[in-house]
């Protein structure tokens, strides 16, 4: 079976691969908190409570709206006529609607000593009356782990659901902290807590980031067998 998710070891030899420690850093929270590389960028000095440790997470999804120019009834991308009062559609009408959630995310002993050590060498960065923890947008924190990536010699993974190859990105550690997660517990309540974690809308979006190994797939074809043979016995 081919390998689909980072393994500890390797995000480990991404770590080591930064060149600096802002680099580090942003791989090791994208890793321990998994959040969304846009919503790693903007987190702010101040979204971080050291006494109860915990992280503020906001997260801003913009959704367009589209409407029939005549009757302002909805429409969907493929409307060719509107279905309410049947005319032509020439041109859509879009409005963007932006929806914000917030979540308060634990932090461990660990993530809050890095956090603190970083913050207090002078690493956070000023900017437009914000003190921003890493001070850069989505694309770089893309070629951050990219780069890290390449020089750690670690492999592309493979997308389990299409077999095609994809590139280390910041959304393959958010992906291999809610991997983990569902392997250490992925029962109905272990799943939930994974949920909020991740800020997802949906049950089953997080329920899919249950993957399999070739072990763990081979010991439950064995255990299937196994059960079979008591039986008959």
């Amino acid at each position: 079976m081919a390998k689909t998710y980072l393994e500890q070891t390797e995000i480990e030899a991404l770590e080591n691969a930064a060149t600096c420690s802002r680099d580090r850093l942003f791989i090791t929270v994208l890793h321990r908190v998994g959040c969304r590389v846009t919503e790693g960028t903007q987190i702010e000095v101040p979204d971080i409570d050291f006494d109860r440790r915990i992280l503020r997470i906001e997260h801003l999804k913009t959704r367009l709206l589209a409407s029939c120019s005549s009757c302002g009834a909805r429409l969907g991308r493929k409307h060719s006529f509107c279905p309410s009062c049947g005319e032509r559609v020439a041109a859509l009408v879009t409005k963007a609607k932006e929806r914000r959630k917030m979540r308060e995310l634990p932090l461990d002993d660990e993530m809050l000593r890095s956090l603190r050590e970083y913050i207090d060498s002078g690493g956070p960065i000023k900017r437009n009356g914000k003190t921003l923890l890493f001070g850069f947008g989505r694309h770089r924190g893309w070629q951050i782990v990219r780069d890290c990536a390449r020089r750690a010699g670690i492999q592309d993974l493979v997308n389990p659901e299409t077999g095609r190859s994809r590139g280390i990105s910041p959304h393959r550690l958010r992906d291999a902290f809610a991997t983990n997660a569902m392997k250490t517990d992925s029962s109905v309540e272990g799943t939930r807590m994974l949920q909020q974690q991740l800020g997802h809308q949906s049950f089953d979006t997080t329920a899919r980031y249950r993957k399999i190994s070739d072990d763990e797939h081979r010991r439950w074809y064995q255990q299937l067998w196994d059960r079979a043979h008591k039986s008959e016995n």
